[in-house]
């Protein structure tokens, strides 16, 4: 198997905060929501956010962001008020039992980031903190490799199977 790539990276290192913190707020007696509820109070502005803004930050359809909103409504956790803004349009926002559990959940990832910072010590956290807090600018368009040719693997010539199915290369 080949070394992970930094988005891997970033997608295991978010899946073991999603992972610990659904599981310890479970543990302590909150009741259990999926990591697409989560991920909306993390999206939510204090006054209220519309549906699709909430599905641009979190990088979802809008269908989506509906079914975890509505969930979260149905737990009494979120509310949706009318935007003072737009007589068309909806806010999403949190209840005062919906501040009450983002605030506990925040209270978890800080605890959370400690155990880490015990697991890989606490240069390596803050290292991370202030690699992933720098202005990286606006996502690059650079050119893609040309494909590799048929019958190499990184550019190399492909390992030539033996005849007992061992797939030992040249000799």
């Amino acid at each position: 198997m080949s070394a992970r790539n930094l988005p891997q990276l970033f997608a295991d290192a978010r899946r073991w905060f999603e992972d610990a913190l659904l599981a310890s707020m479970r543990e302590a007696g909150e009741r259990p929501v999926t990591v697409a509820q989560a991920s909306v109070f993390g999206a939510l502005d204090a006054e209220g956010t519309s549906a699709s803004e909430l599905a641009r930050r979190m990088g979802v359809t809008r269908q989506t962001v509906h079914q975890a909103v509505h969930g979260l409504i149905a737990m009494g956790l979120l509310e949706q008020v009318p935007d003072p803004a737009s007589a068309r349009s909806r806010l999403v926002r949190l209840t005062a039992e919906g501040e009450r559990v983002h605030r506990r959940a925040r209270a978890t990832i800080a605890v959370l980031e400690g155990v880490l910072a015990e697991r890989i010590g606490t240069a390596a956290v803050d290292a991370l903190r202030d690699a992933l807090t720098v202005p990286w600018g606006d996502p690059p368009l650079v050119p893609a490799p040309p494909p590799e040719r048929r019958g190499t693997v990184g550019g190399e010539p492909a390992p030539v199977p033996a005849e007992n199915g061992q797939g030992r290369g040249p000799t």
